[in-house]
C-alpha cells in the first residue's frame, strides 16, 4: 500500500509537469543546406519567442514550429549561439505563456526531472527520471572557434532525436535545462538555465549574437601546492598549458606554466569560471591577471580581443 502512494505521488508530479509544458513545447521543422531536420523548442517571451537548441536550427534562417493543440506557426531565427548551443527563435503567432524557469544551480544528484520535446517525431512526449550528474562540461564549436558549456545536466529521462531544444524540468515544472545531446543509453545532456544562460539569451534577443572577449590561451585546472592552498584560501587554479602567439595573453607576459589564481581579484579555480568573465563588456578592457610563477605571484595586465567566429 506504501508503495502504491509513493508510485500515485510520483505520477501526480509528472502529469502535473507534463500538463504545465506540454502546450508550451513546439515540434521544429527546419529545411536547409543540409536537408530537413527536426527537434523542439519551449516559450520563452509572449511575444512569441522560443529557446531551441543552435544545432537544431543550424545554418536556417526560418521554419515551422507545431504546437500540441495541433496549430502551426512559421518561425524565424532571432539569434543562435554555437557555443553556448543555444538559439532564439520567433514565430508568427500568439504562443501560450511562458512557463516557469528555474535556476539549475538548485538541482541536486537524485532530484527528479521531466523531459518535454519531440522525439523521433511524436510531438508532446514526456520521460522522466533523475539527476544522474551535475557540472558536466560538453565541447561546444563555431565555425572557427571552440568553447566548454559549463555545468551541464546529466539525466537518466530519456532523451533521443528530436528531442533536442526540448524543456526539462524539476519537479514543480520549472525548466531548468533545454535538452541538447544524447551521450548514450541512459545518458541525456541538457543546457542549464542559470546565470550564464540568461546572459546569452539577453545577447540573443537584443543584438541576435553573443560577443565573447578572447585572451589566447589553452589551461587545465590544477591543484595549488598546499602552503600556497593554506595562504590563498583556494585550491586550484588554472596552469596555463598553452599561449597563442601573438594573442593578448602573449603581449600581457603569461607563460606557459604559470598558475592562473585570479581575475581582477576573483578567484579562478575552473575553465568555466574564466569563461564567465570572459563576456562583451571584457572586450577591450585592462584585466589584473595574479598568476603563480616560479614560487611567487605576479600580477600582468592584459586587455582581451573580441572573439571572432
Amino acid at each position: 500500500m506504501q508503495d502504491d502512494r509513493a508510485l500515485d505521488a510520483y505520477s501526480t508530479v509528472v502529469i502535473g509537469v507534463a500538463e504545465a509544458l506540454t502546450p508550451r513545447v513546439a515540434a521544429l521543422r527546419i529545411r536547409g543546406q543540409r536537408g530537413e531536420s527536426a527537434g523542439s523548442a519551449v516559450v520563452l517571451s509572449d511575444e512569441g519567442h522560443l529557446i531551441t537548441n543552435a544545432h537544431v536550427v543550424g545554418d536556417a534562417s526560418a521554419g515551422e514550429a507545431a504546437f500540441a493543440d495541433g496549430t502551426t506557426a512559421r518561425f524565424e531565427v532571432v539569434g543562435r549561439d554555437p557555443l553556448s548551443d543555444l538559439a532564439v527563435i520567433r514565430v508568427d503567432r500568439a504562443v501560450p505563456g511562458p512557463p516557469a524557469y528555474g535556476d539549475a544551480e538548485d538541482l541536486r544528484v537524485g532530484s527528479l526531472v521531466v523531459a518535454v520535446g519531440n522525439p523521433l517525431g511524436l510531438a508532446g512526449s514526456v520521460t522522466a527520471g533523475v539527476v544522474s550528474g551535475l557540472g558536466r562540461s560538453l565541447p561546444a564549436r563555431g565555425r572557427r572557434s571552440a568553447r566548454i558549456i559549463e555545468d551541464v545536466i546529466q539525466t537518466d529521462a530519456a532523451l533521443n532525436p528530436g528531442s533536442s531544444g526540448g524543456a526539462l524540468a524539476d519537479s514543480r515544472g520549472r525548466v531548468v535545462g533545454i535538452n541538447t545531446a544524447v551521450a548514450g543509453i541512459g545518458l541525456g545532456l541538457a543546457v542549464p538555465v542559470n546565470a550564464t544562460t540568461h546572459r546569452i539569451i539577453a545577447a540573443l534577443l537584443h543584438d541576435g549574437r553573443v560577443r565573447r572577449a578572447y585572451l589566447g590561451l589553452v589551461s587545465s585546472p590544477a591543484p595549488l601546492p598546499p602552503a600556497w592552498a593554506e595562504r590563498t584560501g583556494q585550491r586550484t587554479a588554472l596552469r596555463v598549458v598553452e599561449v597563442v602567439e601573438g594573442s593578448p595573453a602573449a603581449l600581457s607576459g603569461l607563460r606557459r606554466g604559470d598558475m592562473v589564481l585570479a581575475l581582477d581579484t576573483v578567484a579562478l579555480g575552473d575553465a568555466q569560471s574564466l569563461q564567465r568573465r570572459l563576456f562583451a563588456d571584457a572586450i577591450g578592457t585592462r584585466v589584473e591577471i595574479t598568476v603563480l610563477r616560479n614560487g611567487a605571484l605576479v600580477d600582468v595586465v592584459a586587455e582581451p580581443a573580441e572573439l571572432s567566429d
